[in-house]
């Protein structure tokens, strides 16, 4: 699968792209992401088995795996009289940066506004104890503040990059989520051509000091064609893009604002542009599927994850250089080495079998929360992301009953109700939110996010008065 073109990808395949047609502040440690139960698989994970793709500009050899630093573990840390439940824990990141070189893992990608600008610090101390070129470094000019749009600010974000992961030079260097805001072109000229920060990008590029230069897209679609269509003078050496089996061909249908990855991965692939893949899992919707889904799943694989279907789709497309993952614990990270060590690409059956998979999944009404965390802090302290990745919960594990009459009303309700508590405390819940909508232009997803909190809570309280 390696080295051949997209042509011959779909004949193997047995289908044509129109058949398959018919699918600023992120946090660290992310509960909702964990891979448990049924849904792991097991096994000795072999340490020279990696799957590599190479790069066509410079010949290296990356991980098919990648290793995304945006949701990495915390400890709790007292600070005076108060405590600090956002300290990254070096030690367990050390931990799972080794066991990942030893498995073959050598792309790590981090930015500024990850886990509250602490990971690229997290990642540099890391990486810094081993040899420079055992591993790539991707980070992103992440200036999404309308205060670091200046040429100055931006470059200073840049340079302190370089100072934070203790290095003289980004291995891939991105232009951090193009496309969003209320006006994407706009605000992409505003925080790139108007300063003279991308100009300035490609002259540290012919420098060395960046040895790969790309951009990760999300939001509008304007965007995403206008920079395609000015490759011969970028020359852009990589584009990340979000795919998945879910969101090939209904990224679109979950979300008007989304686009299709078989687009966004095919336009690529004609240019001859490597594309690196965010949100395989949707933030770890596709771990945390309906429980019949999961169980579809396993009669088809019973040894391997749910996750793993995911992984390795992603990795089953030939123009994809590496796949990131966010692996907070070592279940993750061992688990998708499981996937990747080696890859076994999807046959062309289990393609059809993943895609009419998709066409079930899609019917649930969950709400395309990836827990990113962008849209947070809340100005009125709201926990948006478990507010909204509970209510996929209860949906997922049937917990959402449609009225009284329903068979498992009196479990369910209480299952969500009690749950609901747990998960979010009463002050951060939806009843607070005063639809003041600073949350939804940073929404990677274009959610709606008053509407969304707002009909949960009507939901809640219908729940708690006993009125479906």
């Amino acid at each position: 699968m390696k080295n051949i073109d997209r042509r011959e990808f779909l004949k193997r395949l047995g289908m044509g792209t129109a058949a398959i047609s018919a699918a600023a502040l992120a946090g660290c440690d992310s509960k909702q992401n964990t891979v448990t139960g049924n849904r792991t698989s097991t096994g000795e994970i072999p340490t020279d088995k990696m799957t590599y793709r190479k790069n066509p500009k410079t010949g290296e050899q990356v991980s098919i795996l990648g290793y995304g630093m945006m949701r990495l573990p915390t400890i709790e840390k007292s600070e005076g009289e108060e405590v600090n439940k956002d300290e990254i824990d070096q030690e367990t990141v050390n931990r799972l940066v080794d066991y990942a070189l030893e498995h073959g893992v050598n792309y790590f990608d981090t930015s500024p506004a990850y886990c509250k600008g602490r990971s690229e610090r997290a990642t540099g101390i890391a990486l810094s104890r081993h040899p420079r070129d055992s591993y790539f470094i991707a980070t992103k000019l992440s200036n999404f503040a309308k205060s670091t749009w200046s040429r100055e600010k931006s470059i200073e974000m840049y340079r302190n990059s370089l100072k934070e992961l203790q290095t003289d030079h980004i291995d891939y260097m991105l232009l951090h989520a193009i496309g969003m805001g209320a006006d994407g072109p706009q605000e992409f000229r505003s925080r790139y051509i108007d300063n003279g920060i991308l100009d300035f990008l490609m002259g540290e590029r012919e420098a060395g000091r960046i040895r790969n230069l790309g951009f990760s897209y999300h939001g509008d679609v304007r965007v995403f064609d206008d920079m395609l269509a000015q490759h011969d003078k970028y020359k852009w050496d990589f584009v990340q893009i979000q795919m998945n089996y879910l969101d090939w061909a209904h990224a679109k249908e979950i979300n008007p604002s989304n686009t299709d990855a078989e687009y966004l991965y095919g336009e690529l692939e004609k240019m001859g542009i490597p594309a690196v893949i965010m949100e395989p899992l949707l933030g770890g919707r596709l771990a945390n599927v309906p429980d019949n889904i999961v169980a579809r799943l396993k009669q088809r694989e019973p040894e391997r994850s749910v996750a793993s279907w995911a992984f390795r789709y992603a990795g089953t497309m030939p123009n994809v250089l590496t796949v990131l993952s966010g692996m907070t614990y070592m279940e993750h990270l061992q688990d998708n080495l499981r996937s990747y060590c080696p890859l076994l690409p999807l046959t062309d059956e289990e393609m059809k079998f993943l895609y009419s998979t998709a066409n079930l999944i899609v019917k649930f009404p969950t709400v395309p929360c990836n827990d990113c965390k962008y849209c947070m802090p809340c100005p009125y302290g709201l926990d948006i992301p478990g507010i909204l990745l509970h209510y996929n919960k209860c949906v997922n594990e049937g917990n959402t009953p449609e009225s009284s009459q329903d068979e498992n009303y009196k479990e369910a309700r209480r299952a969500f109700l009690v749950g609901y508590d747990r998960s979010v405390p009463k002050l951060r819940q939806a009843s607070h939110c005063i639809g003041c909508g600073a949350c939804a232009p940073h929404c990677p997803q274009g959610i709606n996010i008053p509407n969304a909190l707002a009909r949960i809570d009507k939901y809640v309280e219908n729940l708690k008065q006993d009125k479906l």
